[in-house]
């Protein structure tokens, strides 16, 4: 049952990037054609090879091999450019792709309730988006080329081993599924890891936030060794479960480079005997069995390649599931369709049986009735954990009231705009906060519009103007 959950689940997230790689059809179809081309101008170079071959092995004429010399040198310049190009499409389409899924978590955490930033860190959101969003470039990135140049490079080899020797093309067909048995089989155990290791990342990046962000508290309380010691305890988790997810995940291709190896050895001793003509079809030349061994390395290599992807990839829709549950997460309540705008507020507040928690089970603040008048100066005055930060919460939105009614000058909250409510309210909170920017540009955060004598009025209001010049 489970397996059938996550199977599930992965394949919700893989429509999901397809979701987002469908915007960019015109550069997929040239990812396409760049890489059809690039793999038939590699698999016809074996051809040209084992041509030149046979003239060292009949009558060597200069003249004879210089033509095959001059197209094969074109081929693979040919090639190499196509692949270049594909390369580059293919980048190009990864970092758009990267961009949306970015633009689009910041704008919906723009839209999610308080209730969820407070209940998550904010170093594993963080996580989410830079981290996370990077794992999952990085396995697009290397699955998305290597995918179709390894589907269209198995196809064409296994036709041109058909046409130089069915019975030997489909010796290799038969076995060369051992080596994806073996990938799918060491694949299967390693998403699960992938997908603690980037649990275990996020939570680690959330308490450097927490230690960071709060490192004068942590000394004021003379913390630095717990807090180093939580550290180590989570770093060592990071650290086994990495090891074990990379260990595993690096198993797949060098077992399956091995199987690949006895096949190729096989192929090689039936080859011989097919020059040789000795019971195995009919013969081939020398020339013929080079162009065949060749063909038989390229069918294999996909393989070996798309198996070393398989475990990439794990780590990648590890990543992508948790940055997509971000980007699915509900948004909060939207304003009703007839919410009216409060415009200025003369400043009358009143809350009649006013109930609210958290956490159902916790009851917080139950039947609270307040009147405040326009004009008044009313302290709210409280231990640690009575409620009065919920009460702020709540006369501003931050989070609805489960029972009773906050009102604005005569109106109930709900029926306004949470942007007409919150601009009339001015809230100094007990935390200074910064963005990385000018004091200019902090100080009109509430009103962009404000001109440059606005700016120093308010700053010498709040007697910050003397330091900040």
């Amino acid at each position: 049952m489970k397996n059938i959950k996550k199977t599930k689940a992965s394949f919700k997230t893989i429509s999901r990037v397809l979701k987002y790689l469908g915007k960019y059809k015109l550069l997929l179809f040239f990812s396409l054609l760049l890489a059809a081309a690039s793999v038939a101008m590699a698999l016809y170079v074996p051809v040209l090879i084992g041509k030149v071959i046979d003239s060292f092995a009949g009558s060597f004429s200069l003249e004879e091999i210089l033509p095959y010399l001059l197209r094969i040198t074109l081929l693979v310049l040919l090639t190499a450019l196509a692949q270049w190009l594909m390369n580059t499409v293919n980048n190009r389409i990864s970092y758009h792709i990267v961009r949306d899924v970015r633009n689009d978590a910041f704008s919906k955490i723009q839209k999610l309730p308080l209730s969820y930033l407070d209940s998550h860190p904010t170093g594993d959101v963080v996580s989410r988006m830079v981290a996370d969003v990077d794992q999952f470039s990085d396995g697009l990135l290397m699955g998305f080329a290597q995918f179709f140049t390894g589907v269209l490079t198995i196809l064409g080899t296994l036709f041109f081993m058909l046409v130089i020797h069915p019975l030997i093309a489909l010796l290799v067909v038969v076995l060369t599924p051992l080596s994806l048995f073996i990938a799918r089989f060491i694949a299967s155990r390693t998403h699960k890891l992938f997908s603690e290791q980037s649990i275990s990342r996020g939570e680690q990046t959330a308490f450097i936030e927490e230690m960071v962000g709060n490192a004068h508290l942590v000394r004021a309380f003379s913390h630095e060794k717990e807090a180093s010691d939580s550290f180590d305890e989570g770093n060592e988790r990071l650290y086994r479960i990495s090891l074990k997810a990379i260990f595993f995940s690096s198993l797949v291709n060098p077992t399956t480079r091995f199987v690949n190896s006895v096949i190729y050895a096989v192929i090689g001793c039936f080859g011989v005997l097919a020059v040789l003509g000795i019971g195995f079809g009919n013969p081939i030349t020398v020339g013929a069995l080079s162009s065949l061994l060749s063909y038989t390395t390229q069918y294999t290599k996909p393989f070996n390649e798309i198996s070393g992807v398989i475990a990439e990839l794990q780590n990648a829709l590890a990543c992508a599931a948790r940055v997509f549950e971000l980007v699915d997460e509900r948004e909060e309540i939207p304003d009703k369709k007839d919410a009216v705008s409060l415009g200025e507020a003369m400043g009358n507040v009143s809350m009649e049986n006013v109930s609210f928690s958290y956490v159902p089970e916790r009851p917080l603040i139950q039947n609270v009735n307040l009147n405040v008048l326009a004009g008044k100066r009313v302290a709210i005055v409280g231990p640690t954990g009575c409620g009065k930060t919920t009460l702020i919460n709540l006369l501003m939105r931050f989070y609805d009231v489960k029972e009773g009614q906050i009102s604005v000058d005569g109106h109930p909250v709900t029926d306004l705009t949470r942007e007409s409510l919150r601009k009339n309210y001015g809230m100094v909170l007990q935390e200074t906060w910064l963005s990385s920017t000018t004091v200019k540009e902090n100080i009109r955060m509430g009103n962009p519009d404000a001109s440059d004598e606005e700016v120093v009025a308010a700053a010498k209001a709040a007697h910050a103007h003397s330091f900040i010049c």
